[in-house]
C-alpha cells in the first residue's frame, strides 16, 4: 500500500503473487516426487481451484492468513527438496526459516513440514543418522528463531491479550466457536466439493499404493501431508473450510498421480475402456466445473457499488480523528476512509461526550433508527450510508 496506495488491487496483490508462485512450487514438488507430467497436472489443478482463487480475491473469510500459510508450507517443502538434491545446508536453513514463517501465520500445524522432511531425507538412501539428526535440529532451530521472538514480545508487551488468545486457540479443540461446530467427518465430506466428487478414488488408490509399498517414502510423504492434518482438524470441535487449505497441494499431487496411472492402465486394457476414459475426463472436468461455479467468471459484477462510493466520499471529507458508529461493515469503513475507528453499534450520550472531550469527531450513521437525543448532541456529524454493502 506504500507503493500503490490504499486500494483493492494493492490489498489483493500479495495473495495474487503468492498463489501464482504456488503454481510453480506445486509443479516443482510434483516433478521431484513423481514426474514432470504429474507436476504439470498438479499445478493445473492448483491454478484452477475455485477455493484458492476465491481466497486470493478476498471473497471468503481468513483469506490472507490461509494464503500465506499455504505458501510458506509449500516453500518450506520446496527448500527441503532443494536441500536433498544439492546436499547444501544453506537450503535446510531456508526450509527452517520458511517453516518458522508458516508458524507465524497459523501456528503449529506448520510443523507438518517436519515428518515430510524426515521421510524425504530418508528416501535419499544414504542414511547417516548422526547427520540426519543434526540437520533436523538445525531445521527446528531456524524455525524457532523465526517465531519465538514474536511470542516473547506479545506475552511481555500484551500479557492479558496474548494469554486470552492462547486460551481461545485451545478452545477450538473442545468448543464450536463462533457458530463453527461441525461433525467429525466435515473435512472428508468437504473435499468432494472443493476438489471434485471423484477425489475419493485417487485417495483410496494412493492409500493402497502406500500400504502395498511402505518403502515408497515419496508417496508416503504426500499421504502424511494430507492425513495428519485431516485427523488433527477432524478431532477439533471448531472447523472452518480453509483449515485444510495447506494440504491442497497434496490432494492435487494425489489426483495427478492417479490420473496418469489410470491413463497408463487404460492404454493396456480394452475391457471397460470407456469407463476409464470417463473417469479420466471427470477427474479434470469436475474441478473445472467447481471453479466456474465458485468464481462465476461470466457473471457481471458491480465493481464500484453504492456503499463503496459513499465511503470513498466520506474519506475525502476533512474529518480529524473521526470515529464512525452504527455502520454494519466497520472493517470496510476503516479501509476506504481515514477514520480512527468504526463500530456497528450506537454509543450512549456519555460515551459520545467523553470521546469529544478527548478530541475525537463522532460520526453517527442514520439508518432510520437514530434516537433524537443523539442527533441533537453538539458537534456530532450525521451521515447516511448504505447499511448493506
Amino acid at each position: 500500500m506504500k507503493l500503490f496506495g490504499i486500494n483493492e488491487i494493492a490489498l489483493r496483490l500479495p495473495s495474487i503473487i503468492l498463489t501464482t508462485l504456488g503454481i510453480g512450487l506445486t509443479y516443482f514438488i510434483g516433478s521431484y516426487l513423481f514426474s514432470r507430467k504429474t507436476g504439470y497436472l498438479a499445478a493445473f489443478f492448483y491454478s484452477i481451484n475455485g477455493f484458492i482463487i476465491e481466497l486470493a480475491a478476498g471473497r471468503t473469510a481468513t483469506d490472507h492468513t490461509d494464503i500465506f500459510f499455504l505458501f510458506f508450507v509449500e516453500l518450506a517443502i520446496f527448500f527441503v527438496i532443494v536441500f536433498i538434491r544439492k546436499n547444501n545446508t544453506v537450503f535446510n536453513v531456508f526450509a527452517g526459516l520458511a517453516t518458522g514463517a508458516a508458524v507465524l501465520c497459523k501456528w503449529l500445524p506448520a510443523l507438518i513440514v517436519v515428518p515430510i522432511w524426515i521421510l524425504l531425507v530418508m528416501d535419499k538412501g544414504e542414511v547417516n543418522w548422526k547427520s540426519i539428526l543434526l540437520q533436523l535440529l538445525l531445521l527446528c532451530l531456524c524455525c524457532v528463531l523465526v517465531f519465538l521472538p514474536w511470542q516473547l514480545y506479545i506475552f511481555n508487551t500484551f500479557p492479558q491479550e496474548a494469554h486470552w488468545e492462547s486460551v481461545y486457540n485451545l478452545k477450538h479443540m473442545t468448543e464450536g466457536l463462533e457458530g463453527h461446530a461441525e461433525p467429525f467427518y466435515y473435512f472428508l465430506d468437504k473435499i468432494r466439493i472443493q476438489y471434485g466428487e471423484l477425489i475419493y478414488l485417487p485417495l483410496l488408490y494412493f492409500g493402497w499404493r502406500v500400504c502395498s509399498n511402505p518403502k515408497d517414502k515419496k508417496r508416503l510423504s504426500v499421504l502424511v501431508w494430507f492425513l495428519i492434518p485431516l485427523f488433527f482438524f477432524s478431532f477439533a470441535r471448531t472447523k472452518m473450510p480453509a483449515y485444510m487449505l495447506f494440504t491442497t497441494p497434496a490432494l492435487f499431487l494425489i489426483t495427478a498421480d492417479f490420473w496418469y496411472q489410470l491413463a497408463a492402465f487404460t492404454e493396456r486394457q480394452q475391457r471397460y475402456r470407456w469407463l476409464s476414459i470417463l473417469v479420466l475426463f471427470l477427474l479434470i472436468a469436475l474441478p473445472v466445473r467447481y471453479s466456474i461455479e465458485r468464481i462465476k467468471p461470466f457473471e457481471k459484477r458491480d465493481r464500484n457499488p453504492l456503499w463503496s462510493r459513499q465511503l470513498k466520499e466520506l474519506g475525502h471529507q476533512k474529518i480529524r480523528n473521526g470515529i464512525l458508529f452504527n455502520y454494519e461493515k466497520n472493517i470496510e469503513a476503516m479501509f476506504y476512509t481515514k477514520l480512527i475507528a468504526a463500530y456497528p453499534y450506537l454509543p450512549d450520550e456519555v460515551t459520545i461526550k467523553n470521546l469529544q472531550a478527548k478530541g475525537y469527531e463522532v460520526i453517527l450513521n442514520d439508518a432510520g433508527i437514530l434516537p433524537t437525543n443523539l442527533k441533537t448532541i453538539k458537534a456530532v456529524k450525521i451521515v447516511q450510508l448504505s447499511i448493506k454493502p
